[in-house]
C-alpha cells in the first residue's frame, strides 16, 4: 500500500467503524408497543445512513461484522438483545433486512449526494425491503397469518420510519462533510 491511499484507507475504516457503534447504540433506543414483538427504534435512520454513507462493499463489512458481533452474544440488536435465538427469532429478519436494505440503497444512490434521492431511496425501497424480510420471519417463526404479520409488523412501523429515513437524508450531507471526507 503507498502512502498516499493509507490515510483514506484509515479514514473510510474510521467511517465504517463509527456508523457501525452508532447503529449498535440507536439499537438501545426503543419504544416497546404492547401490540407488537417489534420495538420502535431508531435503527432505520443508522441503517439508512449506512447505505447513503458507505459504498456497497463497506455496507457489506460493516453490517456483516454487526450481525457476527450480535451472533457471538455482544448485546447491539434491538434493546440491547444478541445471540442466535434473536437473529433467527420472530423479529430477526428485521435485522437482516437491515442488511438487504442498506446494501440496495448503497448501490442504487450513486455516487453523489442528493437529499431527495436518498429520501426516495430510503422510504420507497429501504422500509419495504426491511418489512418485507421482517414480516416474512415474524410469520413463519410465530405460525400467524399474513395480515396478522403486516398488522402488527409493518403497519404501526410506517410513518415513524418515513421519518426517520428523511431525517437520515437530511443529515446525511453534515455526516458526510464531517466524517467522510469527498463523494464515495
Amino acid at each position: 500500500m503507498n502512502g498516499t491511499n493509507r490515510p483514506d484507507g484509515v479514514r473510510e475504516m474510521v467511517k465504517m467503524a463509527l456508523l457501525m457503534a452508532m447503529n449498535c447504540v440507536s439499537a438501545y433506543v426503543i419504544i416497546p408497543l404492547p401490540f407488537s414483538l417489534s420495538p420502535i427504534s431508531l435503527q432505520t435512520v443508522f441503517v439508512n445512513l449506512l447505505g447513503f454513507l458507505l459504498t456497497p462493499r463497506q455496507v457489506l463489512i460493516t453490517m456483516c461484522a454487526y450481525l457476527l458481533m450480535g451472533l457471538a452474544g455482544l448485546p447491539v440488536f434491538t434493546g440491547g438483545t444478541a445471540g442466535p435465538g434473536k437473529l433467527f427469532g420472530p423479529t430477526g429478519g428485521y435485522i437482516f433486512g437491515f442488511l438487504v436494505a442498506a446494501l440496495i440503497i448503497s448501490w442504487l444512490r450513486g455516487n453523489n449526494y442528493g437529499f431527495k434521492r436518498c429520501a426516495f431511496l430510503g422510504v420507497v425501497i429501504g422500509i419495504p425491503v426491511i418489512y418485507l424480510l421482517g414480516v416474512a420471519q415474524l410469520k413463519f417463526i410465530t405460525g400467524i397469518g399474513w395480515e396478522e404479520a403486516v398488522v402488527t409488523g409493518a403497519l404501526p412501523f410506517i410513518p415513524m420510519d418515513i421519518v426517520k429515513c428523511i431525517a437520515a437524508a437530511y443529515i446525511t450531507a453534515p455526516i458526510q462533510r464531517a466524517i467522510g471526507g469527498g463523494g464515495r
